[in-house]
C-alpha cells in the first residue's frame, strides 16, 4: 500500500513538469512545479524558486529556421538569476520538435501557482521596447529601399524584377510582419495570458 501511494506521489500531475533540450549535446533542461516553488535543473545548475520570489516573466514568440512555431518564457527571480523555457526540443540533427501542449500547460500552471501565492511579478509579453522600435525602424528602411527598387524596375520595364520584388516583399511581410505583430511589447495579467505568445 505504501509503495502504491509513493508511486502516485512520484508520478507528476499533467502540467506540473516540463523538459526540453536546447541543443543536441548536453542534458535536457528540467522544470517542475512543486508545493514549495519552481524547481529547475539546467546543465550542472539546479535551484528552487518559491513562487513569490519570481520577479518577472516575459513571454515571447521566437521562431527559428528549423521551427516556425517556437515560443519562449524568460523568468527572473528577485536575486537576478534567470532561466528560459522553450516550447521546442532537439531530437536529431535535422529535427527540432514542437511540444506545444506540454509547454502551454506548464506555463499556464506556473502562472496559476504564482497567482495563488499573491505574486507581484512583472508579467510582460513580446520584445523589449527598444528592440521592437529598432526592428520597426529597420523594416521601414527596408520598405523604402524596396519601394525604390520596385519603382526603378517598373520605369525600366524589368517585369521579372518587378515580380521578384513583389514576391520577396510578400514573403518578408508575412514572416517578419507576423514576428513583429506577435512580439509587440505589452503587459498582461494572471487572468489573461496573451494568446499570441502561447502555442
Amino acid at each position: 500500500m505504501a509503495a502504491i501511494s509513493k508511486a502516485r506521489r512520484d508520478k507528476a500531475a499533467p502540467g506540473t513538469s516540463y523538459a526540453y533540450k536546447a541543443s543536441l549535446v548536453g542534458a535536457a533542461q528540467q522544470f517542475e512545479l512543486t508545493d514549495d516553488g519552481l524547481s529547475w535543473r539546467v546543465g550542472g545548475k539546479a535551484g528552487l524558486w518559491p513562487y513569490a520570489t519570481i520577479a518577472s516573466v516575459r513571454l515571447s514568440y521566437r521562431p527559428v529556421s528549423m521551427q516556425s512555431r517556437r515560443f519562449r518564457a524568460d523568468l527572473e527571480d528577485v536575486g537576478g538569476a534567470r532561466v528560459s523555457i522553450i516550447s521546442t526540443t532537439w531530437q536529431t540533427v535535422a529535427l527540432m520538435a514542437p511540444q506545444d501542449e506540454d509547454y502551454r500547460a506548464f506555463i499556464v500552471a506556473l502562472h496559476r501557482r504564482m497567482q495563488q501565492v499573491g505574486s507581484h511579478a512583472a508579467l510582460v509579453g513580446g520584445l523589449k521596447p527598444a528592440i521592437h522600435i529598432g526592428a520597426m525602424v529597420l523594416i521601414a528602411l527596408l520598405g523604402v529601399a524596396m519601394t525604390g527598387l520596385l519603382a526603378r524596375a517598373v520605369a525600366t520595364a524589368q517585369w521579372g524584377g518587378v515580380l521578384f520584388i513583389v514576391g520577396f516583399a510578400a514573403l518578408f511581410g508575412w514572416q517578419v510582419g507576423g514576428f513583429i505583430r506577435r512580439n509587440k511589447p505589452r503587459s498582461y495579467t494572471f487572468e489573461e495570458l496573451p494568446k499570441e505568445l502561447l502555442p
